[in-house]
């Protein structure tokens, strides 16, 4: 035993303080250090994007670089907006939603149920290599699928169908490991009282997991609004505001690619950019509230 502790107790104390607060000192400064890049890119977007951000922005379509490049030479904000974008998005991203939602739940839900069958394990395997599988690569087997043998041409639904793929393993996984947070006793309640096994899954199952559900389908939401890659080799984009599933369709990610080939739309890519990120944001804002109300 250390004589000089038992007989100086102060000394010890002031000790560890200090060590604690050069400690904490350490992890803000690390935790400051981690964070700054997200600050600086957040804060680089709001200060050049939010100058082109009004009502046309919203309710107009893209203009063309004639337009852009006048208003550049007369010093004023570049007409027209991102209408034909944001509507093209929400358009694709409900049709892949459709696609993709209850076919993921239904995955999902018989690996909960079936989860040490072999046939389990391999649907389980594929679906995590899915989530590696670049979204290029997503986009080449929508191209092959849907614009070469279905549309016959660049089309909304063949751009769903590649952001469908992307969505399916996070839906997968989390509607099976939401379903493992239920307390088995619910279930062997259903099956007590005579309830058949179908609507203890649509009665019981899906009810009590419903927050969780709705969290991993915003996290999937969240994950393809930013993709590229796959809508270049499928819907490849369009000048007009479009509802049509087998027409080309414009994206906001397209448009951001868009306006990076052409010099004259430079401060359109941050506004579209800003906009892209506040709304990512918003769903995941979304998604963890209600994770944290399901807890």
């Amino acid at each position: 035993m250390n004589l000089n502790v038992i007989a100086n107790p102060t000394g010890n104390i002031k000790s560890r303080i200090r060590k604690d607060k050069i400690y904490l000192g350490i992890i803000i400064v690390l935790s400051l250090i981690t964070i700054s890049p997200i600050i600086l890119i957040i804060s680089k977007l709001i200060i050049k994007g939010i100058r082109q951000i009004n009502l046309s922005f919203f309710t107009e379509t893209a203009p063309d670089t004639l337009e852009a490049m006048t208003a550049l030479s007369n010093n004023e904000i570049i007409p027209g907006g991102i209408l034909n974008g944001i509507t093209g998005t929400i358009f694709m991203v409900l049709m892949a939603s459709l696609m993709a939602i209850p076919v993921g739940i239904l995955i999902g839900i018989f690996l909960y149920e079936k989860g040490e069958k072999r046939y389990a394990n391999i649907i389980r395997d594929i679906s995590d290599i899915m989530q590696g599988i670049p979204s290029i690569v997503l986009g080449l087997i929508a191209y092959l699928w849907i614009v070469k043998n279905i549309t016959n041409g660049f089309s909304a639904l063949a751009g769903s169908v590649s952001l469908a793929i992307m969505m399916l393993p996070l839906i997968i996984r989390s509607t099976e490991e939401t379903l493992k947070m239920i307390p088995q006793t619910i279930k062997e309640a259903g099956f007590a009282l005579g309830a058949p096994y179908h609507k203890i899954i649509l009665k019981v199952l899906i009810p009590s997991s419903l927050s969780g559900l709705i969290t991993g389908i915003l996290l999937a939401i969240s994950r393809i609004l930013g993709e590229t890659a796959p809508l270049m080799l499928t819907a490849l984009g369009s000048p007009v505001v479009n509802f049509y599933a087998d027409k080309p369709t414009s994206a906001v990610p397209l448009l951001i690619w868009e306006f990076y080939n052409d010099p004259n739309m430079v401060d359109l890519i941050w506004s579209s950019s800003l906009f892209l990120m506040g709304f990512v944001l918003t769903l995941n804002i979304i998604s963890k509230r209600i994770a944290a109300k399901r807890k």
